[in-house]
């Protein structure tokens, strides 16, 4: 199961460029029963390597904005720093109730905010002007998002290079891939030296080694897809799909309170 959901994931990310961090974590949490911190770390990992994968095919094909890149990272990096060290926090009181909480709120947050934006008409989607500047400032909390709950680094990046800037969408792609892949790799190894999530322990090291194999077939086939698939329609799927997902984590952390209380 494990290596089937590592393939699919990364298929997907190499298709439509979003849904690492998106994807994983409420599929450990939902369906494997993996704990909320655990799981984001894992999907830290998980996005850094399948991204690195990546990355190099979106280097040599040009598609990588590099001054729009260092503007995304400026803000991104502290970013997913301070959202490390908030989850390193909130685990070490031992609140996995709010903690899933939160993730389901940052899910349908991000879930309705991207079904709103893919419904817009194109035209107010492109921004003309070059406003890269204004991404330092907006990757802040986009990073510290990824840090706190690994989501978030596909999705409002890409969103945010489409409204900021007036790259092709090859380029949108490829930047937020770049993006996505230091953040990710930062935030991770932020979890694995702070211990936020015992990572290395024997049955979370080999999920996580279950993941990335069959994530590395997964982004090997996506690749050779590229092109051919349509990424619109997936990308909107996937957000209706994230959005009944969060609603579930809502719902059964409401379930745990009224229980508790």
């Amino acid at each position: 199961m494990q290596y089937v959901i590592g393939f699919f994931i990364a298929l997907f990310i190499a298709l439509t460029g979003v849904g690492a961090g998106t994807i994983t974590v409420p599929v450990l949490v939902l369906f494997l029963d993996v704990p909320a911190a655990i799981a984001v770390g894992i999907g830290l990992t998980f996005a850094a390597a399948v991204k690195a994968i990546l990355a190099p095919a979106q280097i040599v094909r040009g598609n990588v904005a590099w001054r729009t890149l260092g503007f995304m990272l400026l803000g991104g990096v502290p970013g997913v720093l301070l959202g490390s060290l908030l989850l390193r926090q909130l685990v070490t009181a031992g609140s996995e109730n709010a903690l899933n909480a939160i993730l389901g709120a940052i899910l349908v947050g991000t879930a309705s905010w991207q079904i709103y934006f893919s419904l817009r008409p194109a035209k107010a989607c492109r921004e003309n002007r070059d406003r890269s500047p204004l991404l330092s400032w907006l990757m802040f909390p986009v990073g510290a998002e990824v840090g706190f709950s690994s989501a978030g680094a596909g999705a409002l990046g890409s969103a945010a290079l489409l409204s900021l800037t007036p790259l092709e969408p090859a380029k949108v792609v490829g930047t937020d891939i770049l993006f996505g892949f230091v953040v990710s790799f930062i935030g991770g190894a932020a979890h694995w030296l702070g211990g936020t999530a015992n990572i290395a322990q024997g049955a979370n090291l080999d999920l996580l080694l279950k993941l990335l194999a069959g994530g590395v077939f997964g982004a090997g086939v996506g690749t050779l897809l590229s092109g051919r698939v349509p990424r619109r329609p997936l990308r909107f799927a996937l957000w209706v799909w994230l959005l009944i997902l969060g609603g579930d984590f809502l719902l059964n952390s409401y379930q745990v309170w009224a229980a508790t209380h």
